[in-house]
C-alpha cells in the first residue's frame, strides 16, 4: 500500500500491465509506470522516484472488524468486467508455470507463500508454514529482535520484541480461543495487537514490523540478496 501523493501532488493510478507477474500501475497525470510491489517508478518522466509506503497488515475481515468496530469498508467495485476478470484469479494463475526475467531460485517452491521483512537493505523470507508450526517465531534480523505470530484464522503479524531496550521471549497460551502470548521475563500477557493486557507490563505496546506476504518467486525477484529463515 502506497501514498497516492508525490512531492505534494496527488496522482491517480490505473492498471498498465504485468511485469514479472506483478502489477504495473500508470499515473494519469504524467504517464509514468510504477512497480506495485516496490512503489518505484520504472518508466516515464518520474522514473527513479518512489512512493511512500503506508504501514498495513493482512488480517481477516472478522478480526479487523473486531479491532476497529467503527472502521469504514471500501465499497466493492461495480465494474462487472473487472469482477469477472478477477474471479478465481489465484486458482487460475496457479495452474500456469512461473515465468520471470531472472532465473528461478529453487530454495523454496516458486509459489510458496512467505512473509518477508526488509529492514534497511537486509531482508529475510519466512515461509508461512514454518511460522504456523513455530508461532510465536523468534528471530533477529540485523540488530533487530523480531517475533512473528500467526493466529488460527490465518492473520499474521510481526513485532519488534523489545520493551524498554530488553528483548522478550514469548510463549503462546494454548488454553485460549484467541492469540494470547506470555513473555518469559515477567509473565505478562499480550494480545494480537502487540499490547500487554495483564501483568507488570500491562499497557506497554510492541512496535509493529511490516510483513509482506508474497510468493517466494516474487519476493526473491525484488529482494535478490534475501536470506530464508530455516529452523
Amino acid at each position: 500500500m502506497w501514498q497516492a501523493t508525490l512531492d505534494g501532488r496527488a496522482l491517480r493510478f490505473v492498471l498498465a500491465g504485468i511485469n514479472n507477474q506483478n502489477f504495473i500501475m500508470r499515473d494519469e497525470e504524467t504517464g509514468t509506470w510504477w512497480q506495485q510491489v516496490t512503489g518505484e517508478a520504472i518508466r516515464g518522466p518520474l522514473r527513479g522516484k518512489r512512493l511512500t509506503h503506508v504501514p498495513h497488515d493482512e488480517i481477516t475481515f472478522a478480526r479487523w472488524r473486531r479491532e476497529f468496530p467503527g472502521g469504514r469498508v471500501l465499497r466493492p467495485a461495480t465494474d462487472t468486467a473487472w469482477i469477472a476478470f478477477s474471479r478465481d484469479w489465484e486458482t487460475e494463475t496457479a495452474r500456469y508455470p512461473v515465468k520471470i526475467a531472472a532465473s528461478l531460485d529453487s530454495v523454496l517452491g516458486p509459489r510458496e507463500v512467505v512473509a518477508g521483512i526488509d529492514l534497511e537493505g537486509r531482508s529475510r523470507a519466512y515461509p508461512v508454514e514454518t511460522v504456523r508450526r513455530q508461532t510465536p517465531l523468534h528471530d533477529q534480523l540485523g540488530g533487530l529482535p523480531v517475533v512473528l505470530v500467526l493466529a488460527a484464522d490465518g492473520s499474521l503479524r510481526g513485532f519488534d520484541r523489545r520493551i524498554d531496550g530488553r528483548a522478550l521471549e514469548f510463549f503462546a497460551r494454548r488454553d485460549s480461543a484467541d492469540v494470547v502470548l506470555v513473555d518469559g521475563a515477567t509473565g505478562s500477557e499480550w494480545d494480537f495487537t502487540g499490547r500487554a493486557t495483564a501483568g507488570s507490563l500491562a499497557g506497554k505496546r510492541l512496535t509493529p514490523v511490516y510483513l509482506q506476504q508474497d510468493y517466494w518467486f516474487n519476493w526473491k525477484t525484488y529482494h535478490p540478496a534475501t536470506t530464508v529463515y530455516r529452523r
